[in-house]
Formats: structure tokens, sequence, C-alpha cells
């Protein structure tokens, strides 16, 4: 061993190991805490603080939650709830709101006798928000005064002092603006924010949420308050898709110490819309109560159309999938210790709860279905309308695998595929036309880069049932490259040949229409690989400037002005040339590489489900029958198109 690797080695001791003291941790991995330094985790910062509002609301102690976006992008939270405690902490020799506001886990929700359930998904409380702010002032509302404390990245600025007498309100008025050093955008999404207020006040029948957003020239605010809780939530989701039976089937109960609250409806259309909730958390990947509602579902239907001779024994059984079509659903669970897994941590584990959801589901709906024989038949005539379809599916499904024939190494013809087999190296370019298609082939690398030219438009899959859906020569051609499959019984993420799925269409109206019906198909038949986070949009360049043998790429308007203006360094546009790229295949492929498919210098959109309820309400009113809804749409958010590619 020589003297420098002695000296190295010797350097290493107690000292060497860091103590990440306080909230000093959170501000060194952020991400650990709020997922990311985003806008998803900018978001999760507002989420945080209300989701404490959100908990005085459960325990029944506050009924109006206030939230305001201000202009410099800071953000306040008010409630009405009992306030947070003022008075010494016995062990901690602080004030209940600094050790709330300073220590990670601190709060009330670990004591049983203050909080019997509690949301937030994290469980790491509004500490954190302190420390990635830039500043965050509270004030409490509580024995008739008002209290004030302040924060600078969640160091103690101003102690704790009362500034004035409130009488008998009560309450907690949390003001707080992100840190820069930590989020290098800050920049709201007001539907987003807006959406998860809307979505906990379907959660919390009575609670009255508001959002006020002071940015832009006109403030804008809305108030939601659901009284009919769940049922208004399913009549939402919903939208104007025809219902078979004019109210949502709602019942609400506790059983074991689980609060069970559930709303379904059933409409004429194909797709099945179904959330669950825990503690007002989307648990997006499902979990032990799904799992039972699920269950329950299946076998109460099954059993109500023997009893009425609708199926006899000799006839099939009607699937999970049968049940389900045109089922818009709501179940929320409130649990003391809720425990979450799966790769997002929104998967329920606690085995208990399974039994106890079945159990109620089961008994609570075929009593309603016995109580109302018309709207049983109507469930039951169209879930053995759906158990034909699957017939005809199962027979497409079979078409499917024959003509690809997976086991023995064959795939569609049209496909370019990639040289490495490891799917976590290799990405799938779906690309619009045979012309971009072959610019593609030239440009890409063949060792990890696939591409499946795409022929016109694919089906709209929110208008069609499976069979249909399968029977479509495109769509077949896009399930057998990708290897997983379609559907609930054989749908396999494990079997993805490629862990990056990417949309590549031209950057104008039918290439907008295409990738919207591209992810129209990936969210309704194979949601798994948007959840797994393997689909992506590719953002090909709408402008090429050049002035002799330089040249640059521009993605928008702002940027071809900007490059333009650096061409001509003052002196004209003379000899400087503008393409606009009308669609890929205009592209030669070594652009086409340059710009758009080179790992080094592209860039890529990931598809992202962060408000699942949002998406499905969207994809209905783009994608369904119904005009008027989309007119609506289209009219209400024209005000933002400035050119329109026609």
């Amino acid at each position: 061993m020589t003297a420098p690797q002695r000296d190295k080695q010797q350097q290493y001791g107690a000292d060497s190991i860091q103590v990440l003291k306080g909230l000093e941790a959170v501000r060194r991995r952020p991400g650990m805490y709020i997922g990311s330094t985003g806008q998803r985790g900018l978001h999760h910062l507002i989420y945080e603080v209300v989701d404490n509002s959100v908990d005085e609301a459960m325990a029944g102690y506050c009924d109006r939650i206030e939230v305001t976006i201000h202009r410099d992008r800071s953000v306040t939270v008010v409630d009405n709830g009992r306030g947070i405690p003022v008075d010494i902490h016995k062990t901690e020799k602080k004030p209940g709101v600094e050790v709330a506001m300073t220590m990670l886990h601190a709060g009330g929700k670990f004591d049983r006798t203050s909080y019997k359930v509690s949301g937030g998904l994290h469980g790491v409380g509004v500490s954190v928000v302190n420390a990635l702010s830039e500043r965050l002032d509270v004030w409490v509302w509580r024995d008739g005064k008002e209290h004030h404390m302040a924060f600078e990245r969640g160091q103690t600025v101003e102690p704790l002092k009362v500034t004035g007498k409130v009488g008998k309100k009560t309450g907690t008025k949390v003001k707080f603006k992100p840190d820069p050093q930590i989020f290098k955008q800050i920049e709201y999404d007001y539907d987003t924010v807006a959406g998860r207020l809307r979505e906990l006040a379907f959660l919390n029948p009575g609670l009255t949420l508001t959002i006020t957003d002071e940015r832009g020239s006109r403030p804008k605010s809305e108030t939601f308050c659901y009284k009919k809780g769940v049922a208004e939530f399913v009549e939402f989701l919903r939208g104007n898709r025809r219902p078979l039976h004019p109210k949502p089937i709602q019942f609400s109960t506790t059983k074991d110490d689980v609060e069970i609250d559930v709303a379904i409806q059933y409409d004429e259309g194909y797709a099945e819309n179904t959330f669950s909730f825990v503690n007002n958390i989307n648990t997006h990947e499902g979990g032990t109560h799904l799992t039972g509602f699920k269950a329950a579902l299946t076998r109460v239907i099954n059993e109500v159309a023997k009893e009425k001779g609708m199926l006899k024994k000799e006839d099939f059984t009607l699937t999970g999938d049968d049940v389900r079509e045109g089922l818009t659903s709501v179940i929320h669970c409130k649990l003391r210790e809720p425990q979450f897994e799966g790769q997002t941590k929104t998967k329920l584990g606690n085995s208990e709860v399974e039994g106890i959801v079945k159990t109620v589901v089961y008994e609570n709906l075929r009593n309603y279905l016995l109580e109302n024989p018309g709207v049983a038949r109507a469930i039951i005539e169209k879930a053995i309308s759906a158990a034909r379809a699957r017939e005809a599916a199962r027979k497409a499904r079979e078409l499917v695998r024959k003509k690809s024939a997976l086991e023995a190494g064959v795939l569609p013809g049209k496909l370019a595929d990639c040289s490495l087999t490891d799917p976590a190296l290799c990405e799938l370019y779906l690309v619009e036309g045979d012309s971009a298609g072959g610019s593609a082939k030239q440009g890409r690398d063949r060792q990890f880069q696939a591409i499946l030219p795409l022929r016109g438009k694919i089906l709209n899959v929110q208008k069609a049932r499976v069979d249909k859906v399968l029977s479509n020569e495109e769509i077949r051609t896009i399930i057998t490259a990708i290897g997983t499959g379609v559907g609930e019984d054989d749908f396999r993420l494990e079997d993805a040949r490629y862990h990056k799925i990417i949309i590549m269409t031209d950057a104008d109206v039918d290439g907008a229409h295409i990738r919207t019906l591209l992810l129209t198909f990936f969210y309704n038949q194979m949601r798994q690989l948007i959840e797994a986070g393997y689909v992506y949009i590719a953002q090909p360049p709408l402008y090429r400037i050049a002035r002799g043998k330089e040249e640059y790429y521009a993605y928008d308007d702002a940027e071809r002005d900007e490059y333009i203006k650096r061409l001509s360094n003052g002196q004209g546009k003379g000899n400087i040339v503008v393409q606009r790229y009308k669609g890929l295949g205009e592209m030669n492929p070594e652009q086409l590489w340059r710009t758009t498919m080179d790992p080094a210098t592209r860039t890529l959109l990931k598809v992202e489900m962060e408000d699942a309820v949002e998406a499905a309400r969207l994809f209905e009113i783009l994608m369904g029958d119904e005009v008027e809804p989309r007119r609506a749409f289209i009219e209400s958010n024209a005000r933002f198109v400035r050119n329109l590619d026609i």
C-alpha cells in the first residue's frame, strides 16, 4: 500500500460521516420527499398543506378550505379547523406549531386520539413544505388570539408571538413561496390544482374548497362542494354518456373500523372508469379494496342474473370484464393505518380490507338489485351483450396470436426491428405514414431503435367495443409489435419488447389527431404502459433556419425569431433560409436523426397520468360520441390557439 493510499484511508473516520440535522436532509434530497423538483413536486407542496386541512375536516372540525395562488407564485391555504396547537411541547420544549413546521414525522396523525384517519401519501407533513420554501408564514387562530410565526428555508426567523384578538374564530393560515434554489421553474397549473381540490370535495361531502388564481390579467376562482359525495363524483365522471339507470347506486357503511363509500352507474358506452381511493389518496395501482369490490360485483350480477332466469345453468358465466363494461364507479375507503405498496406507493396492501369490502359491496348491491328489478335487468342485459362481444373478441385475439406467432419470432412485416433484445435498452417509434417511416428507418440507430410506420388514422377506440378494436389491422400490428397483449386478463407488462414507445407524428392538425387516437388506444387498452412510464411523444422541429453552412432548428415561432435574429447580426434577413416543415417526410434521414431521434439532442415528452380522473373526462369529451361537449370544449379553449395549421 502506497503512502497516498494510506493517507486517504486514514482520512475516512467518524468525522467523514455527515449527520443531516432537522430539515437539511429534505433540502439535500427533495425528490425523496415530494417525488420530484418539477411541476409534480411543486403541486405536491400545495397538496401537503391542503391535506392537513382535510384531516381536520375528516375529524369533524373544518368545513371550509381556501387556496390562493398569488402573482408572486406564493400560495396561501386557509382553513377553519381547530388551529395548529401553540402550547409548549412537553419533550421538545417548543410551541406545537414550531414542532410541526420544523421536525419530520411530527404531527397529530401519529396520535390516534387526535385523528382517526388521515390523508397525505408520504406522511412527511408540512415540515417538508417549510424546508423547500424560500419563506413560510403561519397564522394560527386559537383560544381567541391570532398567533404568527415565520420561517426561511426551514429555519425560524420570527418566533411565535400573539398578533391580535380573533374572538371565537379558529383555524390555520399557511403562506409559502417555493424556493427557486430547489425549483428551477415555479409555475403552477391551475387546472391540475383545481382538479385535485374538486376530487377532495367529492370525497368529503359537505366540505367546501375554493381555489383563487391571482395570476394573469383576470383573476379566476372556483368553489367545489358536493353534498352527495361519491354519487356526484360518478355523475361527473360519466359526463354526457347516456346512463342505463337515472341515479347512481350508492351505499356508505362502516365495518370492522373501515369506512366504505361506494357509488356506481352504468351507461350505454363500452369503457370502464373505476377509481379507487384510500383516505383521499387516489390508489392508481388498485389494491385489496379494489380486488374485493370487483369480486363482489361479478358475483352479485351472476347470481341475480341466474335467479331471474336470464342466465341458465348451461349458459356461460359473466366475467369481470363483462359486468364492468360501461361502468363508472368510485370506491373510497377510510382506515386507520393503510399500508401502501407498488411502484408508486399507491396500491393498498392491507389484506383484511379485501374481505370487508367484498362483504359490504355484495350485501348492499344484491339488496339494491333485488329491490329495483328494472335497473337489474338493464345492467344484466348489457353484461350478457358484452359477454357475446367478448367471445368475438376472443376469436380476434386468437387471430392476433396466429398472425403474430410471437413464440416463433414472427413480427409484423412492416416493423423494422432493432438488433438488441434487452427491452430496457430498446425503443419503438410509431411513425405517421410510409414516407416518414422510410426516413426514420434510414436515419435511426438500428441497434436499439425500431420503426413501425402507420398507415392513416387508427380506429377511435373510445367509441368501439373490444372485438371491433382487435379486428382493426393497424391496432393488431401495434399490439403484436409491443408484445404485451391487451385487456386485463391478457396484458403482461413484463412481456413488453420495448421500454420506450415513442409516438412520432407530423407537427400539424392531422398529426395531432393521430397522436390523440394513439393515446386514446393506450389509455383504454394498455394503460399499464403509461403507468409504467413507457409511452413518450417525440418533438420534431417546426422550422429549419439556415444561412450558408450555419443552421438551427426551432420548435416554435419565438425560437425561430430568435435564430433569425442571431443569424442576421443586425444586417437584415438577406440570405437567411427559413423552412417550415409540414411533415416528418420533408426531413432527410440525417435531419430526422439529429433533431428528433438522437438521444443526445432530441426532446421527448413522457406521457404521465398525474390526474387520471381528468384524463378520463377529457378522453370522453374529445373522443366520445357526444358532439355538444366537444364543441363547448373547443369554443372555450379556442382563445389559446394562436396558429391553426389547416
